[in-house]
C-alpha cells in the first residue's frame, strides 16, 4: 500500500500521522505553525478534519446534546458547540494544503460529509481517514471507497460483526487499500484500555494494514504497537500543551512528536526476523568470550587444577566445556600464565 510516494506496510517503518484536530485554536497562523512543526518533527503526514457543526449535528440541548460528563475535556457545553470550536474551517484548506506541499509532508484529512469528500477530492487528498464515530456511516464510506484512493478507519466504538459489515461495504463500494487502526475513543485513553494484542489480531481477520490512531499519553503504546506490527501511528499534536486547545491534553508537543518517530522507527528496525548463531556483527565480539586459559605458570609434566587454568576471558582457548576434563590430566609442555589453552598441550 503508498499513500503519495511512501510505502505503508511491514517492509517499511511506521507512517506517522499527526492529527491537528482543533490544536490550532481558531488561527490560521496556529494551524500553519503546526504543519510546519510537523514537518520538522520528521511526521510524514498531517491530517485535518473536514466538517462543519451542521454536518455533524443540529444546534440543540438537552439529552445528549449536552456534555455532562465533568471528568470530560467538554464538558459543559453542547455538541454544536464544541463542533464550531473545533473545526477547520473549509477556506482553510487550500491554504494549508498547498503549505504542505510545500513543506514536503504529505496532508489529508478526516470527512465527516459527502460534501467534505469532494472538496478533499479537488485538493488533490492522497488517502481518507473514517473517524471511529464515523465508522457505521455507510453513506460517507460508500462514498470515501468510490474515490478509488487508500482508506484508513479507527475501530474505536464498534463491534466486530459491525466492523466486518463495514470493511464489506468498503470493499463492495470500490476500496482496494485498507488500513484499520486500533482505537479506544476515549480521551484521553488509558494505557489499560489500550488492548495492543489486538494488532495482529486485525491483521489476520481482515488481511490488510493495521495500526494504532492513539489517545494514550505520551509514546510508550506507539513503539509498543510497532512491535505487534502496526504500520500506521496516529497521534493528536499541537504546539504547546499549556497553550489549549480542545485536544491539547492528549496532544503530543514537537519534541515529542520527533521522539516517536525516531523510537517507532528503532522498533521496527529492532523486530527484524528470526535469528540464532552469531551474526557477521558480532564476530569481533567473539574474542571477548570466556574460554580455558593458562592462569599459573604451569611445568611440563605438571597436572592441570583449578588454580593453574581458569575459564576466563578472551575467547581463543578451549571452549569451557572441555575444562572439567581437562582437570587431573598432566601437561607436556611448559606453559606461561597468560597462554590460551589447547588440546596439544594434554
Amino acid at each position: 500500500m503508498r499513500i503519495g510516494k511512501r510505502n505503508i506496510g511491514l517492509n517499511a517503518s511506521p507512517f506517522i500521522i499527526a492529527e491537528m484536530s482543533g490544536n490550532h485554536n481558531r488561527s490560521l497562523d496556529r494551524a500553519m505553525a503546526i504543519v510546519k512543526a510537523a514537518a520538522d518533527a520528521g511526521a510524514h503526514a498531517l491530517k485535518l478534519q473536514t466538517y462543519t457543526p451542521d454536518s455533524l449535528t443540529i444546534d440543540h440541548h438537552g439529552g445528549l446534546f449536552d456534555i455532562t460528563d465533568p471528568k470530560s475535556l467538554w464538558y459543559g457545553r453542547n455538541l454544536y458547540e464544541l463542533y464550531q470550536e473545533a473545526r477547520t474551517p473549509y477556506e482553510w484548506h487550500k491554504p494549508l494544503f498547498d503549505y504542505a506541499k510545500d513543506l514536503g509532508i504529505l496532508i489529508f484529512s478526516t470527512p465527516f460529509d459527502e460534501q467534505g469528500v469532494d472538496m478533499l477530492e479537488e485538493l488533490g487528498a492522497p488517502a481518507h481517514k473514517i473517524a471511529s464515530f464515523e465508522n457505521n456511516h455507510y453513506p460517507l464510506l460508500r462514498k470515501v471507497a468510490a474515490t478509488g484512493k487508500p482508506v484508513i478507519m479507527s475501530t474505536g466504538v464498534i463491534s466486530l460483526e459491525d466492523l466486518a459489515g463495514s470493511v464489506s461495504w468498503l470493499r463492495h463500494n470500490g476500496n482496494r487499500d485498507l488500513t484499520l487502526l486500533k482505537c479506544t475513543s476515549t480521551y484521553p485513553s488509558t494505557p489499560e484500555n489500550t488492548n495492543l494484542r489486538t494488532i495482529p489480531h486485525l491483521r489476520e481477520l481482515f488481511q490488510c494494514e493495521v495500526g494504532l490512531s492513539d489517545h494514550t499519553m505520551g509514546i510508550g503504546a506507539a513503539v509498543a504497537a510497532t512491535a505487534l506490527g502496526a504500520t500506521v501511528i496516529e497521534k493528536h499534536f499541537c504546539l504547546s500543551r499549556a497553550e489549549g486547545g480542545v485536544d491539547s491534553a492528549f496532544s503530543l508537543e514537537p519534541a515529542e512528536l520527533k521522539a516517536l518517530v525516531i523510537e517507532t522507527e528503532r522498533a521496527w528496525q529492532s523486530m527484524g526476523g528470526v535469528q540464532y548463531g552469531i551474526q557477521e556483527a558480532e564476530n569481533k565480539s567473539i574474542n571477548y568470550k570466556r574460554s580455558i586459559y593458562v592462569i599459573k605458570d604451569i611445568e611440563a609434566g605438571e597436572i592441570f587444577t583449578k588454580e593453574n587454568l581458569g575459564v576466563i576471558r578472551p575467547g581463543d582457548g578451549m571452549h569451557p566445556k572441555y575444562f572439567d576434563g581437562i582437570l587431573g590430566k598432566v601437561s607436556r609442555f611448559a606453559l606461561k600464565r597468560g597462554r590460551p589453552f589447547k588440546e596439544k598441550y594434554i
